[in-house]
């Protein structure tokens, strides 16, 4: 089981102040696992002191226009993997599956694909299991942090993380084909709703590899992570 796991299904859900008072003893619990290389978790100590002392309407338009709006930094895996294609309910299927047999109980407000409530999963899983698992979306980790930091953001480190932690490199040519997808700003409206009509990106004849990994069964909505103060759940959004 991993504390480090929870605490980055923390920093990506939606900024409360209940997630801004946890700041201190996410930071803790970051240093105290040392699942993180010392680089990276500087890193993270500065988005968890802007989370800590930013103003919070602030920070929550921050995180709107960053992972609501643009579809190119969404935080349900399967955006990334199937888009809008058939394939993409039955992962959904599978991998809620997944989490019912390892006894993590969603609500009907959940999908099984947000990143937070993978991590909630993988953070009850023994860390070789959770580590491999990580893997497989690391190609996806590594888009979106690429991405971020093109954009100057502090929410880069939370995926520099997640791949220091996966048991496997990204591979170039994958992150590459997420990267040449449309990537437009968050104030460009037109480009925002042309993204969003986009066909879904897939890897090779068919996209079959996904389908057959762990990352074919990964989306989930609005949870904290498990230990952490209760209110971390992200409030609902239209």
């Amino acid at each position: 089981m991993s504390r480090t796991l929870k605490a980055l299904s923390a920093l990506l859900t939606y900024p409360t102040a209940e997630l801004q008072q946890a700041a201190r003893e996410i930071s803790v619990v970051v240093d105290a696992e040392r699942l993180v290389p010392v680089r990276i978790r500087e890193q993270l100590h500065k988005l968890l002191s802007e989370l800590a002392t930013g103003d919070l309407y602030d920070l929550q338009e921050r995180y709107v226009l960053l992972f609501d709006r643009t579809r190119s930094l969404s935080l349900h895996l399967f955006e990334h993997v199937h888009g809008e294609s058939r394939d993409r309910g039955q992962a959904m299927i599978d991998l809620k599956a997944q989490y019912e047999q390892a006894g993590l109980a969603m609500t009907a407000a959940e999908l099984p694909d947000f990143l937070p409530l993978f991590l909630e999963y993988l953070a009850t899983r023994p860390i070789a299991e959770a580590c491999e698992s990580l893997g497989q979306p690391a190609h996806i980790f590594a888009a979106l942090a690429e991405r971020l930091r093109k954009r100057h953001s502090s929410y880069e480190a939370v995926f520099r993380a997640l791949i220091a932690i996966a048991d496997a490199k990204p591979k170039v040519e994958e992150v590459s084909a997420l990267l040449r997808a449309p990537d437009p700003d968050a104030s460009d409206l037109a480009a925002l709703d042309a993204a969003w009509e986009d066909e879904p990106v897939t890897f090779g004849p068919g996209a079959a590899g996904c389908k057959d990994g762990l990352i074919a069964r990964v989306r989930g909505a609005m949870r904290p992570a498990p230990d952490m103060p209760p209110a971390t759940r992200p409030s609902p959004r239209s």
